[in-house]
């Protein structure tokens, strides 16, 4: 008995290994199919790949614009530094159009996450431009209107190019509304260094100006995108701030010397109903 158990087990090992040893068949339409699903996979792999590398480099040109703006408050001729971010603004455009050509005929649902940081920063750089320029915030029409491409494709030297053709990027709504709560950071800064630099109108005209903008966030409440509510309370902080610094130059404005009242508001903290803070 021992030995014909003995010679079963080797019949049942050859029987698995020439199971293993079997290859697919590559002519099978399963198999077919899963090469398909292999290419547009890495097909959508690659194109967000793409995409977060652009994004990164508008948020990049994005963020040397705003610190370009913020010079505005010691140079003589602000124009000039106005002329000079336009001219930045134009180069993140670039970018943008970059990333509709990448979109062309995809659902840009699938890749919002990967550019979506590059887009909330240029709303803020060219928000914050607009203020600078009108005092007033820019629309959401205003920077969609701005993000149309003419491009083409280049033909041989047989064949001549084809036409042109039109691309436009469409900001999403809650990309807009979280650039514009990163902008009321900007505009703090903006008032400090303002104080510091003499200019005792520009914090009032900006108290007012986030406090419109406050109002506006608290139409949205928690209804909005999570990011949103989760920054309104920044955008608080900084209305606070500036509310501080529009009460210290009202109140003791007279008895701080305008060279130390930028130093006094940057050391002040602002105190805020708990009750306030987002969740």
């Amino acid at each position: 008995m021992n030995k014909r158990g003995g010679e079963g087990h080797p019949q049942k090992n050859g029987n698995a290994a020439q199971h293993c040893e079997a290859s697919p068949d590559l002519s099978s339409p399963v198999i077919a199919a899963f090469k398909v699903f292999q290419m547009e996979l890495d097909a959508k792999h690659d194109k967000y790949e793409r995409l977060v590398k652009l994004s990164r480099d508008v948020t990049i040109e994005s963020k040397r614009t705003i610190f370009l703006l913020h010079r505005v408050t010691s140079v003589p001729d602000a124009e000039a530094i106005l002329n000079e971010a336009d001219g930045k603004l134009s180069g993140v455009r670039e970018k943008i159009g970059q990333i509709a050509e990448e979109l062309r005929g995809e659902d840009i649902y699938q890749f919002h996450r990967a550019f979506t940081a590059g887009i909330q920063e240029y709303v803020e750089a060219a928000s914050f431009q607009h203020y600078i320029r009108h005092r007033s915030l820019i629309s959401l029409e205003e920077i969609n209107a701005r993000l149309v491409f003419m491009t083409g494709d280049e033909g041989c030297a047989d064949t001549p190019s084809s036409e042109p053709h039109v691309i436009t990027f469409q900001v999403m709504p809650a990309d807009y509304l979280l650039g514009v709560a990163d902008l009321t950071g900007e505009l703090m800064r903006l008032c400090i260094s303002s104080v510091g630099n003499g200019d005792i109108d520009t914090p009032f005209q900006l108290s007012q100006f986030l406090r419109q903008i406050h109002d506006g966030f608290s139409y949205i409440g928690n209804t909005g995108p999570y990011e949103v509510s989760k920054k309104l309370h920044t955008l608080r902080q900084s209305l606070g701030k500036v509310e501080d610094a529009c009460y210290t130059l009202r109140v003791r404005g007279s008895e701080i010397p305008k060279h130390m009242l930028a130093d006094v508001f940057s050391s002040r903290n602002t105190h805020m109903d708990p009750e306030e803070a987002v969740v």
